[in-house]
């Protein structure tokens, strides 16, 4: 399958704190990576590096034939092609549920009101929010806003979705709701990177398991090998703590 996403090399500091340091990895077409990992171990920031919240130090981002880490690139058309969604859900509290969804389609993309409309209409009856087309986000629960959050961000069809911990700000009653919304997105081929500390979703979803230990990778490989017969000390000592 083509490759939708390269990454060469990757290096990044804050300071003299080295947070990234050689990543290289490659993520296919309809592939779900996850990213695990103790916190502080490089993901959030890989993350922001490939949509370009962060300028990488070394190394190149591949977005299938196009270098974007090149300093010429137009960030705004690069991340036109990526759908990001954050830990926190970061919603637009003054519009409602279906205008933070068609906000990029309206401004970004030129589409009509009526298609931007008919499209997050349809996203919203998707995930069961037909009747909170209306609502302010304060008048949603946490895990309503976060499947707001995750079907803005693919109401545009990017190439590739990027995930941050999802599930991290959410109540663990509301944690089932929208990891069932990326099982369908994975069921429909969507191209995502996740950072996650669902250890159980990881194993059963992700295509590959990707192990960030102090900016490097340390592990990869299917979760049938990882889960079961992690290679490398590190991840058998995190694996003990998180799969207890």
């Amino acid at each position: 399958m083509t490759a939708v996403l390269r990454l060469e090399n990757i290096h990044k500091s804050f300071g003299d704190r080295d947070v990234l340091r050689g990543i290289d990895l490659e993520v296919r077409e309809h592939e779900v990576v996850a990213l695990i990992g103790a916190s502080g171990s490089g993901k959030s920031t890989l993350l922001r590096t490939i949509n370009l919240l962060e300028r990488i130090d070394d190394g190149q981002v591949w977005l299938r034939d196009e270098d974007i880490s090149n300093p010429r690139v137009k960030v705004d058309a690069v991340r036109a092609r990526i759908g990001v969604v954050f830990q926190q859900f970061n919603l637009f509290p003054h519009l409602t549920a279906l205008e933070n969804i068609t906000l990029a389609s309206r401004t970004v993309f030129k589409k009509s009101a009526a298609d931007a409309t008919a499209r997050g209409l349809e996203l919203l009856d998707r995930i069961g929010l037909a009747d909170h087309a209306a609502s302010y986000p304060d008048r949603l629960s946490g895990g309503q806003q976060q499947r707001v959050a995750i079907a803005r961000a693919i109401a545009t069809n990017p190439e590739l979705l990027l995930l941050d911990e999802i599930t991290s700000a959410l109540d663990p009653e509301l944690v089932g709701e929208v990891l069932d919304l990326v099982r369908e997105l994975k069921a429909e081929g969507t191209t995502i990177v996740m950072a996650t500390h669902e250890m159980a979703f990881a194993r059963d979803v992700a295509d590959s398991v990707v192990f960030l230990d102090a900016g490097v990778i340390a592990e990869q490989g299917p979760p049938s090998e990882f889960f079961t017969a992690p290679k490398t000390a590190r991840a058998q000592a995190f694996l003990s703590r998180f799969m207890a």
